[in-house]
């Protein structure tokens, strides 16, 4: 991994730094957390404090685990359609990736980085999708922003993920830092709960059971693409 030769100046040369980087998913986004450190230390350092207090959480026991069935759902994609789960499964394995929104800089990088890989686990007879707690007219501006092949499907409420325990309170300093800087999160979800869910991916297999998982209190952290992959070739194996 190579650095750039100066430092990012905003959030902006940062994120786009990183995703220049020719480095593993998790490379990026720690380097992103690196660079933006300094430019706004307020915002990391209440970052950490909320990571340290969900770290606080029995993770083992949040969301279904692997070989329990996973959930169905039916919510509407970035068009207007409804989807459930069980219908996706028709045509094979499911990556199910819950993201923050449009907005987190850490969930762009990931969610490019799944762009990136969308034809190699169709290849694999598998399809991603993402679940976001955002209305659809901005997860259909976040397909088209970052070019995301795959389905962007809207939890509104946290409803889907409040059922699998994936769902956590910002807290008041959060929600001040947030509104500081312009993440409104009460317009993107049409409430002003102020509830987020945590970084999680699940592959789900045919028959509806949880094949591998990941789920982590630090919004940094996503499943490896490489690890994603081999769960999905494994699934076609067998």
């Amino acid at each position: 991994m190579s650095d750039p030769k100066q430092p990012p100046k905003t959030r902006a040369e940062a994120l786009a730094a990183a995703q220049a980087l020719e480095a593993p998913l998790s490379e990026r986004l720690a380097a992103f957390f690196t660079w933006t450190g300094p430019l706004r230390p307020e915002i990391q350092a209440a970052y950490l404090r909320i990571i340290e207090r969900l770290k606080a959480l029995q993770l083992a026991e949040i969301g279904a685990k692997v070989g329990e069935p996973m959930p169905d759902f039916i919510l509407p994609d970035q068009h207007g359609q409804l989807v459930t789960l069980e219908a996706l499964l028709r045509d094979g394995p499911v990556v199910l990736c819950f993201n923050r929104g449009h907005w987190c800089p850490y969930c762009q990088l990931a969610l490019r980085a799944l762009a990136a890989a969308h034809d190699e686990v169709r290849g694999l007879g598998g399809q991603i999708v993402s679940i976001v707690p955002e209305r659809a007219k901005f997860s259909k501006k976040m397909t088209a922003d970052y070019g995301l092949p795959f389905r962007v499907l809207s939890d509104i409420d946290l409803s889907y993920a409040l059922s699998l325990g994936l769902v956590y309170w910002t807290g008041a300093e959060m929600k001040a830092i947030y509104d500081k800087i312009g993440v409104d999160l009460t317009d993107y979800q049409g409430n002003g709960n102020y509830f987020l869910p945590l970084a999680a991916t699940f592959v789900v297999a045919a028959d509806g059971s949880v094949a591998d998982r990941h789920v982590d209190p630090d919004f940094r952290n996503r499943m490896d693409i490489e690890r994603m992959l081999a769960a999905v070739a494994k699934l076609q194996r067998q």
